[in-house]
């Protein structure tokens, strides 16, 4: 059997505070490759903090958390962040592209911004930003500015950007929070063809038809996954 890409097992995370606060209880997850999952629960329930911990963002109180088959519990912030940037492409609500930069540029510069073994060598940069583009099928927008983009369009070339550096985990968060109905259907689609190429997706959100979308769904409530 493959190698599980997310392993979590009786992770916990809690704030310091008075009371303390537990905002992860014991959360068991095993997403395996190719698996599309949906993690859904009201505010406050604890989606932020897991977010944070699949990420790489932020460490568990308690608990283990293996990354393609890695620790991740003990490493250093160095190491952390090395892994997140070649095992972890990340899609927000907000498409954070920047401006004054074509489709192209936006797409590269994930590259740039990668530190470490993850970053890799600059001269096929561009080549790499058009493998990603008309991955996502944006070949025909490669020298426009987001400002020219539908809303659709450009969570396609931040999804374009996440997939720069080759992860096994797309890691998405409310991604059609900011799309109408037909680009919400455009991105879910191409979740779908992306899927069907071996991608590992994760996607949280608290839209109903985005998780119906997906493969499993799992609930959390006060800090408690349960599966659906």
């Amino acid at each position: 059997m493959p190698e599980p890409v997310i392993c979590l097992e009786a992770v916990c995370k809690q704030f310091d505070a008075d009371p303390p606060v537990r905002a992860l209880s014991d959360v068991s997850l095993v997403v395996k490759p190719a698996d599309y999952l949906a993690i859904i629960g009201p505010s406050g329930s604890g989606k932020s903090t897991l977010l944070n911990v699949l990420g790489l963002l932020d460490t568990p109180t308690s608990g283990s958390y293996l990354l393609d088959g890695i620790e991740t519990t003990a490493l250093r912030d160095g190491e952390r962040t090395r892994l997140r940037g070649s095992r972890i492409g990340f899609v927000f609500q907000s498409f954070h592209l920047l401006a004054h930069r074509s489709v192209a540029e936006n797409v590269m510069l994930a590259e740039v911004y990668r530190s470490g073994a993850a970053r890799r060598e600059r001269k096929n940069r561009r080549a790499r930003a058009l493998e990603a583009l008309d991955r996502v099928g944006l070949s025909h927008r490669v020298g426009f500015l987001p400002d020219r983009l539908s809303g659709g369009e450009r969570q396609r070339a931040a999804i374009a950007r996440a997939l720069m550096g080759g992860p096994s985990l797309l890691l998405c968060d409310e991604p059609t929070g900011n799309l109408d109905s037909r680009n919400t259907d455009a991105v879910l689609d191409l979740f779908d063809d992306l899927r069907g190429q071996g991608l590992t997706i994760v996607v949280i959100t608290h839209e109903n038809e985005v998780s119906d979308r997906a493969e499993r769904r799992v609930r959390i409530t006060d800090g408690i996954l349960v599966e659906e």
